[in-house]
Formats: C-alpha cells, structure tokens, sequence
C-alpha cells in the first residue's frame, strides 16, 4: 500500500437508495480523512468519489464491499465497481 493520493470512483449496485447509506459512507469517508462526495444515481445506484491516501481510499472500498457488514452499513449491496484516476483536489465530503 502507499500513501500517494488517489481518487476513487465506486458505483454501489443493491438496496441503497432511502436507507442512510450516503450518511453511512460520509461518515466513514471523514474519518479515513478523505474528501469527495455520495451521489444517488437515476436507476438506484450510489455513485461514491473519494480522494485521498490510497490506503485510505482502499479502506473504504472495502467497507463498501463488506458483506456481511459488520459495520451495520445500512441497505443491501449487491456490487462495488470502482473505477481508479488521479486526485481533482476534491474538499470535504457530501451528499448528494
């Protein structure tokens, strides 16, 4: 693992629309210390953008898989695609 920035994009396929699941990974995104954004999608997905250390943002991507969550992450996921490409210089970490 390294500590070089990096920025991840997660689209999260399940139950995760309505249930806190935005809330959930805002929380978790913040104290890995990383900055971007959750994002629900038209057809039922969360669009994740995180940046920061890379072995912070694999954190993430790892509770987001977690199955089952022992995190009490709220909704059902079914899958995590994520996508890898260089930082934009994100700030704080919203919903959206």
């Amino acid at each position: 693992m390294t500590d070089k920035p990096t920025r991840l994009t997660a689209f999260v396929h399940g139950s995760v629309q309505g249930v806190g699941f935005r809330w959930w990974t805002r929380s978790r995104a913040l104290e890995l210390g990383l900055s971007g954004h959750a994002t629900n999608l038209r057809d039922g997905r969360v669009q994740v953008v995180a940046e920061g250390p890379a072995e912070s943002v694999d954190k993430l991507l790892n509770l987001l898989r977690e199955t089952p969550s022992s995190t009490r992450r709220p909704g059902a996921v079914e899958a995590v695609v994520e996508q890898y490409s260089e930082p934009r210089g994100e700030s704080g970490f919203i919903e959206r």
